[in-house]
Parts: C-alpha cells; structure tokens; sequence
C-alpha cells in the first residue's frame, strides 16, 4: 500500500510537469506566430507621423482666402490734347480738294456775268477728350474663417452687436470646408477703409479684400 500511494505520488507530480512543460511551449508558438490579416496592413513610418503633425500645426484657417490673384491696375489714359488748326505747331494741314470750276450757262457768257467763287471745305472737328475709367474692384471686409459654422454665427452676431452687417459664407480650402464671415461688399475702396477703421476701434481685426467685377 505504501509502494502504490508513493508511485500514485511521484505519477502525479510528473504529470503536473509534463502539461506545464507543453503549455509553455504552446504560449511561445502563438506569440511567434503572426496573426492572420494583421500584419498585412502597411503601417504608416514614424516620418510620415512627424510630416502629418508639422502640417497641421502650421495649418492656419484664418489665412487670406484668396479667391484668385487681383489683376493690375492699369493707369488711365492720359486725356487728348486739343487739336490745333493746319498748319499751327507743325501740324499739317490737309491737302485742299481739286475745285471743279462750275458750269456756266451760255446766257450768262454772253451777258458778261463772272463765274461765283468756290468755297474752301471745313476744318476738321476737334478731337474729344477721354475720361479715367472707373474702379474695377469691388471690395469686402473679412473678419474671420472658422472650421465650424457655430464660430462664424458667433463673429457675425458679435459684429451685429455694433450696428453692422456681416454674412456668412462657405469656401472649400485644401479640403476643408471655411466658413468666412464678411462686410460688402462695397463699391468704393474708402468705404471699406471706414469700415475697417471701425471694427479696430471697437477691438475686431479685419482685412480688406478685393474682387474684380
């Protein structure tokens, strides 16, 4: 009885061995073993991280928004000067119509009557003056561009706060929806100067900028 309960003992005890032995080894197997559909994902390299957080950090929305480059103003023309008569300040004068000498009745040949003289042709009119063209711009005052639609309702309710008008309104940049909150626009360049000056006064930036018509 004794042999039996030592070797039952020693049984056991070898047993317990064994199945910690194999559960060993099958945990190292598993995690050596990659994972189906896990490792064929591309994962992203620590440079194209550090490249994406450089962008957005730098990434402003309140930038200018741009619709497209102004085109430059020509100046005006400068206005003609008066024309002076043929002849006067090196002007030549134009060369006179051949006279047709008129036709004369037989009865007034042989009355003695002389033929009447012919006229000279008139001088040219004078030419007109032109006069500058007008303001090819049209101008607003921006007062910021928000990423989301509740900023822009805020800025544009602080801007009606001071007894002025501003609207709303989408522009697609780099993929993202702006919200830009504007003034206008306004035909003349010094009433959006006033504007401007106005909004600064009461501690709101702003920034002029113009369209062509």
């Amino acid at each position: 009885m004794t042999l039996q309960r030592g070797g039952f003992a020693l049984g056991l005890i070898a047993g317990l061995l064994i199945g910690l032995a194999l559960a060993i080894g099958v945990a190292l197997y598993v995690t050596k073993v990659p994972v189906p559909f896990v490792n064929k994902v591309p994962q992203r390299t620590a440079e194209q991280d550090a490249a994406e957080a450089a962008r957005n950090k730098n990434w402003d929305p309140n930038a200018p928004l741009a619709t497209r480059p102004a085109a430059p103003i020509k100046p005006p023309a400068p206005a003609a000067s008066a024309a002076l008569p043929p002849g006067v300040g090196g002007v030549p004068a134009p060369p006179a119509a051949a006279a047709t000498p008129p036709k004369r009745d037989p009865a007034a040949i042989l009355a003695g009557q002389t033929p009447p003289a012919t006229t000279t042709a008139a001088a040219p009119p004078a030419a007109k003056s032109t006069k500058p063209g007008a303001d090819p711009f049209t101008y607003f005052v921006q007062v910021g561009a928000y990423a989301k639609p509740e900023d822009a309702e805020q800025q544009r309710a602080r801007v009606g706060m001071m007894g002025m008008t501003a609207k709303v309104s989408e522009r697609e940049q780099s993929g993202r929806t702006m919200y830009r909150v504007r003034l206008g626009p306004y035909d003349r360049k010094e009433d959006a100067d006033a504007v401007q000056e106005r909004l600064a006064g009461n501690g709101v930036e702003a920034a002029l900028v113009r369209v062509e018509r």
